[in-house]
């Protein structure tokens, strides 16, 4: 019922990612190369025609019985939807990465300033129970660095709505300690100490925090603690 919109801009994976979506859904479309997070699901929005829209992340592998066929209630239209994700280096399921249910015009409107992108766009948020992909952002050593600082920035520093206290020091120590053996598990180790770190000294710096949604300050980053 809702349009399947792709986003991509550098990711190693996305084309494969992309064509393995497209195979199973012919009418998916993809948005490539727009610069910034909140720019670049504004896109996504303007580019569907449906009141609702499916955004896919680049380095998401869709499972199987995943099938975009929700449609949530009238009066949760307005709302945005978060499906779960598998992290393919420490094995956590939650939200982080996972195929998201944005209203369209609420996107195309957001507040760009929002260091995190979805509570920007509406304060009405609906966790979703199934398992959509694996979120596997683990193709090289600055993609792998870098999606765990951003990640860790954002629970480190609690500007996510409704975060559970207890269980973000749970996710922080799950993301800081496990799976240096897996492929590129060493960079998530060492991106997720910094991000957590960054989100602790910065707590109430919004100018501070919003840099994580800026990747040519966050490869800047990544060269520095190399």
């Amino acid at each position: 019922m809702y349009d399947i919109i792709f986003i991509s801009y550098n990711e190693p994976a996305a084309d494969t990612n992309w064509s393995a979506l497209k195979d199973r859904f012919p009418y998916a479309m993809r948005v490539h190369g727009v610069k910034g997070i909140h720019n670049a699901h504004i896109a996504a929005a303007k580019m569907s025609v449906t009141p609702m829209v499916w955004i896919v992340d680049a380095d998401a592998i869709v499972l199987d019985d995943f099938n975009f066929n929700y449609i949530p209630p009238r009066a949760e239209r307005d709302s945005v939807h978060v499906w779960h994700s598998k992290n393919p280096i420490n094995d956590l399921v939650y939200g982080y990465g996972g195929v998201k249910l944005f209203p369209r015009l609420a996107t195309i409107n957001m507040d760009t300033s929002t260091p995190d992108m979805t509570t920007g766009i509406s304060d009405k948020f609906r966790l979703m129970p199934q398992v959509s992909n694996i979120t596997a952002f683990n193709t090289d050593e600055f993609s792998t660095w870098r999606s765990a600082f951003r990640e860790c920035v954002k629970l480190s520093s609690q500007i996510i709505d409704r975060q559970d206290s207890e269980e973000t020091i749970s996710r922080l120590d799950v993301w800081t300690t496990e799976g240096y053996e897996r492929p590129f598990g060493e960079f998530a180790i060492l991106g997720a100490t910094a991000g957590r770190q960054y989100g602790l000294d910065n707590q109430k710096n919004t100018e501070a925090l919003i840099k994580i949604n800026d990747f040519d300050w966050l490869k800047e980053q990544f060269i520095k603690a190399d």
